[in-house]
């Protein structure tokens, strides 16, 4: 009995250790009563975590450094000034070749050329209008003292009133030509020294891009006459791609300009042509007016001497 009771005691626990086992889905049985089951992941918990006010913020920045961008741009900026200045250097020495236009810089030239002569022409219309304008004050003030020695003189008093008139014509007359004078100054002051001179600011550009141009150009061709080797070949492929982009932007930068050139000569050419024919004009009527009123004034002088009557006797007559 005994032992019966301990089989089935032991049957008992055998059952008992047996369902665990066989709650588990994932254990691999043997036949010889031996099992054997993977083990288990461990558990994975997620905590969320609502943000405070007072906690830091992180903000996810990009791999470019400002500080590093800005170095690189001054490097790149301190070897282009570089070899621009080299190449300068070369030019005036001499020793560099240069890119020559031979559209473009003749033009140029002439360009320069025809500033300086109508600056000068601008100036010495500016001096005539100053002058004209103290001439014209003067003759207001001479006539002013003949209308005065007039009216004092009783026996001259035709006399002087004829000169007063024709100096007070004359300094209006001036005042009309001086005005005339001013607005062909201020109309070329605007050509010469801002359409002109915004054009010569764009050759100053194109100078410097054709400088830097050359430059590139003379690297280039410095490398294509060295060795060809692993370390050369990066540095040659690097100069061809810098050439070619320096090539681009002078092209643009001539194209640019030859088209300004071509548009500054045709409004040079109408600003001129009218501004000239007014002044011619201002400078005619001026002188018309100016004949017409003293062939006038000197008919009248001329009767007013051939008239033995108007002139009172002389005491000697009379006596």
């Amino acid at each position: 009995m005994m032992e019966e009771v301990e089989q089935r005691g032991g049957a008992q626990e055998g059952e008992e250790d047996a369902h665990p086992t066989d709650a588990n889905s994932n254990c691999n049985h043997a036949d010889n009563n031996v099992t054997s089951c993977p083990a288990e992941a461990p558990p994975v918990f997620s905590f969320e975590r609502t943000p405070q006010k007072n906690d830091p913020v992180v903000i996810q920045g990009n791999n470019k450094n400002p500080a590093t961008e800005k170095l690189e741009r001054v490097r790149k900026w301190s070897i282009t000034r570089y070899k621009c200045t080299r190449q300068a250097l070369s030019e005036k020495l001499g020793r560099g070749s240069r890119t020559v236009d031979l559209d473009l810089e003749p033009r140029l030239e002439l360009l320069k050329d025809d500033r300086q002569r109508y600056d000068h022409m601008t100036k010495l219309a500016q001096t005539l209008a100053n002058q004209l304008t103290q001439f014209s004050i003067t003759q207001k003030t001479l006539g002013d003292a003949f209308a005065d020695l007039s009216v004092k003189t009783p026996t001259l008093h035709v006399e002087f009133g004829l000169n007063a008139e024709a100096q007070r014509f004359l300094s209006k007359s001036n005042e009309t030509l001086t005005t005339a004078v001013n607005v062909f100054t201020s109309d070329m002051n605007t050509l010469v020294n801002k359409t002109i001179e915004d054009t010569m600011i764009n050759a100053k550009q194109y100078e410097a891009g054709r400088i830097q141009y050359d430059a590139y150009r003379v690297d280039l061709e410095e490398l294509n006459l060295g060795p060809r080797d692993p370390e050369t070949l990066p540095k040659l492929e690097q100069a061809q791609r810098d050439f070619q982009n320096q090539r681009e932007q002078y092209q643009r930068i001539r194209e640019d300009l030859s088209v300004k050139v071509k548009l500054l000569q045709e409004n040079k050419v109408k600003v001129l042509h009218q501004q000239l024919f007014l002044l011619h004009s201002a400078v005619a009527a001026h002188s018309l007016s100016c004949q017409n009123f003293l062939q006038k004034n000197v008919q009248q002088v001329s009767e007013r001497l051939t008239n033995p009557a108007v002139d009172a006797p002389s005491w000697l007559e009379e006596s």
